[in-house]
């Protein structure tokens, strides 16, 4: 029995296999980077073992580091988690090679399904319903619309759709290029694109006995660069003939592979219902919490007592009850293109409800660093019915506080309660279509209101007597306004909060009613409503919290600083991060043309474009191959063409 485990991964996942070994009575070992040094998973785990450098080619990429980091802590056993090393089958075999029990599938599962070309001809002979591959040296303009995907690995790496002919050959080597950085292996193939297709997926479960189990069916369609949001189980909308046709299936991928521990057979369903094998994760998911809550399992518990040569527990999976939605909360912007945020996390609080579970790395006063992924948290709901779990979980989002970079967790809210996600029409093209209403432009009256009440506590901090400050609603002879000036974050608008001080405290010179005012609570009576705004204050940034919203507030000097200017037309880094190439004969006198790729930035896992603000002539680059730059960095300018009427 295994007494000992290493988890060979960091954060969440980590966080989330040590919970159940602690449960199971398993010492815990972690491994972590200089930059993780004080992680949860290290805070949590028995033994931590360093893995010198930060980037994850220097320390979690490394096999051999890891294999040896478990020799030395006395472990008896590894899980890889997801991510990293979880589908090498050399690391595998050398966790096995050493002695140690590996907590996954057979090496030669892993290895039959590492290429997704592989994979498709196997799962042919199989019978599992695949899509016909496209040779894309004889694409007609009939094939199209294309998607390109990367043999190796996932993640949404080394991804295009293409749409004309004309950008084929360009798609096809930015997909080699971007594949073979994140997986060594740059070789990419192509398959029709299905337009509104959904991502349906099976969890399965398969021992050394002959056993293996189909634990329903997840519906991850909601995503973002081909990468998931929100996952849900069971799939909503599907028929039972449809619903054992993918058991049977991701059963018959399993067996014909001689699968053992957990796994996901992944399926595209277009809009007629018909199913198509995408891919075999020989992994557990990052959404395996729903299939949890429904089935009413441990999956790791599962995967441990397999490692162990134990068989499952029943030669049926048990009967699932309810709904479960997961929603994943990142540090990232979705109105700027998704941008991912860097920086000190001052607060991360999900409310503790029935029927609510949070998996994070993090916790308040941890540092979210650039080398890995920006996901901080999955909230999972479980109700009876779909509609109760999609309402629980997007309210406990809602009153979730959470301070320090910018998230996403206004996008999921509103994601939950889009009337094409509650009526369960799904597809991977939702955010393509609704993003623009999902990420609107701030209630200029919601913001000016949390303004004021920033203000009112930030004068409560001054206040002189004893406990908290409570205002009458006459006024008395008032002296000069007092003005505030905060800048809204991330959008970046600024408000001015106004009040003048009277005998009795201060009365806002927007007309609303001050109830109650202390330094980290405010009532306000707006119009007839009562609202209630919770204040947070770290150094010049001020966190409003409502039960409808919350809002992030810089304190700015009463009047602008006319040297804070950024020269026109350039190009700021918009993130921490490394540039990895430039557009081919980019240099300083080239012109380029508004909206044009220039410079590709990589940052925690995913690779951005900065594109010229404007036609005109390049006239610095300080951006190279190589060059890790800090967020505001001047990486290049593009000067605009003179007009000539200004000149005349």
């Amino acid at each position: 029995m295994i007494s000992t485990l290493l988890v060979a991964n960091r954060g969440e996942i980590a966080c989330r296999i040590f919970r159940t070994c602690r449960a199971l009575g398993i010492a815990t070992v972690a491994v972590y980077s200089d930059a993780d040094a004080d992680a949860l998973h290290v805070r949590e785990a028995d033994t931590a073992v360093r893995l010198p450098g930060a980037a994850p080619s220097d320390t979690y990429l490394r096999g051999d580091l890891v294999v040896r980091a478990a020799l030395a802590a006395g472990a008896d056993a590894v899980h890889p988690g997801y991510g990293f090393l979880s589908e090498n089958a050399g690391f595998a075999g050398a966790v096995q090679d050493a002695g140690l029990v590996w907590v996954g599938p057979p090496v030669k599962a892993i290895e039959l399904m590492a290429s997704k070309t592989r994979a498709k001809e196997l799962m042919a002979a199989a019978g599992v319903p695949l899509l016909a591959p496209v040779d894309t040296e004889k694409v007609t303009a009939d094939d199209l619309p294309l998607l390109l995907k990367a043999a190796a690995g996932g993640g949404g790496r080394g991804m295009r759709i293409v749409r004309e002919l004309t950008d084929l050959s360009r798609e096809l080597t930015a997909a080699s290029a971007e594949a073979a950085a994140a997986f060594g292996d740059g070789e990419v193939f192509a398959e029709p694109y299905v337009e509104r297709g959904r991502h349906v997926e099976v969890q399965v479960m398969a021992d050394e006995h002959g056993g293996v189990w189909a634990l329903g069916t997840r519906d991850c369609s909601l995503q973002r660069r081909h990468q998931k949001v929100v996952e849900e189980a069971p799939a909503p909308g599907l028929d039972d003939a449809l619903r054992t046709r993918l058991h049977d299936a991701a059963a018959a991928a399993a067996r014909a592979v001689g699968y053992r521990g957990a796994g996901t057979v992944e399926f595209l369903l277009t809009a007629d219902g018909r199913p198509y094998f995408l891919e075999m994760n020989t992994r557990l998911q990052v959404e395996h919490p729903v299939t949890e809550a429904v089935f009413g399992l441990d999956l790791v518990a599962l995967q441990l007592r397999i490692a162990e040569g134990e068989p499952l527990p029943a030669t049926a999976p048990p009967e699932p009850h309810g709904h479960a939605v997961e929603a994943r909360l990142y540090a990232e912007d979705p109105a700027r293109d998704w941008q991912p945020q860097t920086g000190a996390l001052l607060t991360l609080d999900v409310p503790d409800e029935p029927g609510l579970r949070l998996d994070t790395g993090y916790t308040g006063g941890d540092t979210i660093g650039v080398h890995y992924d920006p996901m901080l948290a999955k909230v999972i709901a479980h109700a009876p019915t779909r509609g109760e779990a999609v309402r629980l979980l997007a309210r406990a989002l809602e009153r979730a506080r959470i301070h320090g970079p910018v998230t996403n967790r206004d996008l999921l809210v509103r994601s939950l309660r889009h009337p094409d996600f509650r009526a369960a029409r799904l597809d991977t093209g939702f955010y393509d279509r609704h993003l623009d209403t999902l990420t609107p432009a701030p209630d200029e009256a919601d913001h000016r209101t949390a303004a004021l009440a920033a203000a009112l506590a930030d004068a409560a901090t001054r206040h002189d007597g004893p406990g908290p400050a409570r205002f009458g609603a006459w006024r008395n002879i008032s002296s000069q306004p007092q003005v505030k000036r905060y800048r809204a974050e991330p959008d970046g608008t600024e408000h001015l909060a106004a009040y003048r001080t009277t005998r009795t405290g201060p009365v806002p010179e927007t007309g609303e009613r001050v109830i109650a005012a202390r330094p980290d609570h405010v009532t306000l009576e707006v119009g007839s409503v009562t609202r209630h705004f919770a204040i947070t204050i770290h150094r010049d940034k001020a966190y409003v919290d409502t039960a409808t919203g919350s809002y992030t507030f810089t304190a700015l000097p009463r009047f602008t600083d006319p040297t804070d200017r950024t020269e026109p037309g350039s190009l700021l880094a918009p993130m921490p991060g490394t540039v990895v190439r430039i557009a081919d004969g980019l240099e300083a006198g080239a012109t380029v043309e508004a909206g044009q790729p220039l410079i590709w930035l990589e940052a925690m896992k995913m690779e951005h474009r900065i594109l010229a603000p404007a036609s005109g002539t390049l006239t610095a680059l300080h951006a190279a191959p190589g060059l890790q730059v800090e967020v505001g960095a001047l990486l290049a300018v593009v000067t605009e063409p003179a007009d000539p009427e200004e000149n005349a």
